[in-house]
């Protein structure tokens, strides 16, 4: 059974890093790659922000014994394979999560223009992953 307490506790947390995220990406590009604090705060919001969807996924995956994923992309395409996300947003979720890999482990020079895009446009596809899920569960 799904502790709703955890799913919406996690879920008030994505929502609170997406505000912040608002609040820090109303410059333009280049005042962006000027300010390397505003691209902290918001690197850092995007990462917690996309965890907590992963979290929020695995605990699915995990509560309603869906299965065992073998990496963390696997864990969206099982919620895709059980009827919670359709296959579009599974792809923008595996998205989000390599690109918080790369936020994390610093694989290599983040691109900056690529973070302020992101911050703009695709953290939408958050809020969407995350409206997905509690309708789904009847949660709001």
């Amino acid at each position: 059974m799904i502790d709703q307490d955890t799913l919406l506790n996690k879920a008030s947390r994505v929502e609170a890093h997406l505000r912040r995220i608002t609040q820090k990406r109303e410059i333009s590009e280049q005042e962006f790659l000027q300010d390397t604090d505003r691209q902290d705060i918001l690197l850092f919001n995007i990462q917690m922000a996309i965890q907590n969807c992963i979290d929020i996924a695995a605990h699915i995956v995990s509560d309603q014994g869906l299965g065992v994923p073998g990496s963390t992309n696997d864990i969206f395409y099982i919620l895709e394979d059980n009827g919670y996300i359709s296959t579009e947003l599974t792809e923008k979720m595996v998205s989000a999560v390599g690109f918080r890999n790369l936020i994390v482990h610093e694989y290599g020079k983040l691109d900056l223009q690529l973070v302020y895009h992101i911050a703009n446009k695709d953290i939408h596809d958050l809020k969407q992953f995350l409206q997905t899920i509690l309708t789904r569960l009847n949660l709001i």
